[in-house]
C-alpha cells in the first residue's frame, strides 16, 4: 500500500511547453469581401473590355472605367484595355488617371499611328488636378 500513496504524492511531469501559437484571422465569411487575386488570364480582360465597351457606347464611363481596369489587371500586357481605361477616365474628368494609362499604353502598344495619336491626347489635356476621383 505504500507503493500506492507514493504514486499520488508525486507529480506526474509537465507536458512540454506548447510552441506560440499565432492567432490566425479567420477566414472571410463572405466570399465578395475577400480581396480579389488576378492572375494571367487573357479571356477574362477580354470579357472585362467587352463588357466595358458596353457601357462606355451607354455613356456610363464610370462602369466603363471599371471594367477596363479590371481587364489591365487580369491582362496587365493589354495595351487595349489601359488605353480604353484613358479615354473612360478622361470622359470622367479623371485627367490625371487618363494621362498615367495614357502613358502606360505607350509603354504597350507597337502601334506608332496610335502612340503618335496618344501622345496628342496626354498633350491637350488639362494640367490640373482631377475634378473627383472614382
Amino acid at each position: 500500500m505504500a507503493l500506492p500513496i507514493a504514486a499520488q504524492e508525486s507529480k506526474p511531469p509537465a507536458p512540454p511547453a506548447a510552441p506560440a501559437v499565432q492567432e490566425q484571422e479567420p477566414p472571410e465569411e463572405d466570399p465578395d469581401l475577400k480581396p480579389k487575386e488576378y492572375s494571367f488570364n487573357p479571356l477574362e480582360a477580354s470579357r472585362n473590355i467587352t463588357t466595358g465597351n458596353f457601357y462606355f457606347k451607354k455613356g456610363n464611363y464610370r462602369a466603363a472605367s471599371r471594367r477596363y481596369l479590371e481587364a489591365s489587371k487580369w491582362d496587365p500586357t493589354s495595351a487595349e484595355a489601359v488605353l480604353r481605361l484613358g479615354e473612360a477616365d478622361e470622359k470622367l474628368r479623371n485627367f490625371t488617371e487618363a494621362r498615367e494609362a495614357y502613358q502606360k499604353f505607350i509603354t504597350l502598344s507597337s502601334d506608332g499611328k496610335e502612340i503618335e495619336a496618344v501622345k496628342k491626347k496626354i498633350a491637350g489635356l488639362p494640367k490640373s488636378r482631377t475634378a473627383k476621383s472614382h
